[in-house]
């Protein structure tokens, strides 16, 4: 598209713009080791946005400090030992608390997702993760895979045909 300014200007492919949007809402997170967004589309429309940070009303880390940090548990151990929520556990509240279904979703995340995500996101009824960022956990990628659920490592590039199977229009 030609600005007037004698440039080009692209517009992003859906999966770009989506996982932008999931970086923003990242920037909310109150964890003091890793700052995670969360986003739930469909049919190319926000359904729900989380990030992972203590629950309403608790204070935050930041204020208490990291109960991880204070006990040197190693990240992806033992994650009943957080205050905090994982961004993809607070996108499947935020859908129900306002009574919006996700299923059938597509879920953009900024890392992927741990075992217990996975099994939420399962039964949320999630058809499709896309992750930016490594979290590795090799038992929810194989339930993820065992569920059927598509996922995908978001690779920027030229603009795409979205998840949903639709042509970006012209």
């Amino acid at each position: 598209m030609d600005l007037g300014l004698g440039q080009a200007s692209e517009r992003p492919s859906w999966d770009e713009y989506f996982m932008e949007i999931a970086k923003i809402v990242a920037s909310r997170s109150t964890c003091l080791r890793r700052q995670v967004g969360a986003i739930a589309v469909r049919d190319r429309r926000i359904l729900a946005t989380g990030y992972n940070g203590a629950p309403t009303g608790l204070a935050h880390c930041g204020e208490v400090g990291c109960l991880r940090a204070r006990m040197d548990v190693p990240s992806g151990e033992r994650h009943e030992l957080c205050r905090g929520l994982h961004a993809e556990q607070n996108v499947i509240i935020q859908a129900a608390l306002h009574g919006i279904s996700i299923r059938g979703a597509t879920i953009y995340c900024t890392n992927q997702p741990c075992v217990l995500c996975a099994k939420m996101l399962i039964n949320a009824g999630i058809m499709e993760i896309v992750f930016s960022g490594d979290y590795p956990d090799e038992l929810a990628a194989s339930i993820l895979d065992e569920a059927g659920i598509r996922v995908r490592r978001f690779a920027a590039g030229p603009p795409e045909s979205s998840s949903s199977g639709h042509r970006d229009p012209a």
